[in-house]
């Protein structure tokens, strides 16, 4: 059995997908919430509602189970969510019961940078909650990733919308030559399958992305390409753009982006291009050729889709 935390998420779902093809028994983590969750439709997996900070809980999600994948992040929540919370604490309250219930392998999702004295709310948190699992003494393997992109990500997809309803000029952060390495959902989730299946993961940590460096500009140049949309982009210093991702912290939530959205483009994010190849034999997806889902379709076959109509 496998437990996923996260697993309503946009990595979550695709790695929940592909690990029940494969014939593997999943249990999901679920916080309490009086909102209906965003499982893949149509996959068998157990549902265990509890909160991460919740031990007696925990203990019984984990009956039975012998590896995690934690996922789980309250960066998408924004101001909603709290990195303390659920990042940190959950992560530290997650891996000491995973270490009592002596799970073989805990498998944590971290991103390229994190430290615990990054500057940054999200790499810093992320920093901690890997020092609360190599002090826990839980079996595991850490994979630090570069911004991931894919279908309803919260980073091109956000980038769309955002460039849809922007009036003719968009800021953008800094000076846009921060340099980003793109890794697709699918790649990502293939190296987190391979961890368990390879024992010299143990307790080894990775950093991965795509590969291709691009910088922040060329990502948005490339975006509006494939989305046939022109927008004037204007270089717009960091503090500027926190305070106006804050008055448009609703907005932003509702496109897929967060508060935290320019704590992952506001440094450079890279690792080297063979890290992913050299270490799992995976060659990764080239960025421009995999985003046709941000391709907007003509009204009517959008209109067909949505009534169901037969082709």
């Amino acid at each position: 059995m496998i437990l996923v935390t996260g697993a309503t998420g946009f990595i979550g779902r695709v790695l929940v997908r592909q690990l029940t093809e494969t014939g593997q028994q999943v249990r999901v983590l679920l916080r309490p919430s009086p909102h209906s969750p965003r499982l893949p439709k149509g996959v068998p997996v157990e549902v265990a509602v509890v909160s991460l900070n919740d031990e007696r809980g925990l203990r019984a999600a984990l009956r039975g189970v012998r590896h995690i994948y934690h996922l789980a992040s309250a960066a998408s929540q924004g101001r909603g969510g709290s990195l303390f919370a659920t990042d940190i604490e959950g992560t530290r309250t997650l891996a000491q019961v995973a270490a009592e219930a002596e799970i073989e392998r805990f498998v944590f999702l971290s991103h390229l940078g994190a430290d615990r004295a990054s500057a940054f709310p999200v790499h810093k948190s992320k920093g901690i909650a890997e020092e609360h699992i190599r002090k826990s003494g839980v079996p595991h393997t850490i994979i630090r990733s570069s911004i991931v992109f894919g279908p309803e990500d919260g980073f091109t997809t956000s980038l769309a919308e955002v460039l849809r309803y922007a009036p003719g000029i968009l800021p953008i952060p800094g000076n846009g030559r921060t340099l980003l390495q793109p890794l697709w959902v699918e790649d990502l989730v293939t190296c987190l399958i391979w961890t368990l299946q390879t024992p010299q993961a143990v307790n080894q940590t990775y950093e991965i992305g795509g590969g291709e460096y691009f910088t922040l500009r060329q990502i948005f140049e490339i975006v509006m390409n494939v989305t046939h949309t022109r927008r004037l982009l204007v270089p717009t210093a960091l503090p500027y753009m926190r305070v106006l991702f804050v008055l448009l912290d609703s907005f932003a939530r509702r496109i897929g982006a967060s508060t935290y959205w320019l704590d992952y483009v506001a440094v450079n994010r890279t690792c080297p291009v063979d890290n992913l190849p050299r270490a799992f034999g995976l060659m990764p997806a080239r960025f421009a050729y995999r985003l046709n889902y941000l391709e907007r379709k003509p009204f009517l076959q959008r209109l067909q889709e949505a009534l169901r109509f037969p082709r």
